[in-house]
């Protein structure tokens, strides 16, 4: 069996280009630093909705934190918050009207 034969049965994953989970879902991680230190990421956001800068302002001002927003080749945008906000941001991000179902929790 040569790769050209491969060729002739199409795309086994059908004519879509999105694979995996990266489709419209905001995912929210933590990541273990050294010790207790812990840093939260948020990724895939609705950039539509809000400016990266403005939502990350609104996260520092309302959970007390210091963050930056970081620029990935490729994930895009990233949003780094210290310490454990994750419960946080996904409230604040269901308040504001995005679906619940669009948000993904990762981590312990």
């Amino acid at each position: 069996m040569s790769v050209h034969n491969l060729n002739c049965y199409g795309r086994p994953l059908g004519e879509s280009n999105d694979v995996g989970s990266k489709q419209n879902y905001t995912h929210i991680r933590i990541q273990q630093r050294n010790g207790r230190k812990t840093l939260t990421t948020l990724q895939g956001f609705p950039k539509d909705v809000w400016h990266p800068k403005t939502l990350l302002r609104a996260f520092k001002k309302q959970f007390a934190c210091n963050g930056t927003l970081v620029d990935d080749e490729e994930l895009g945008q990233v949003i780094q918050l210290q310490g454990e906000q994750r419960l946080k941001i996904s409230t604040f991000l269901t308040e504001e009207e995005i679906p619940k179902s669009t948000i993904k929790l990762h981590g312990f």
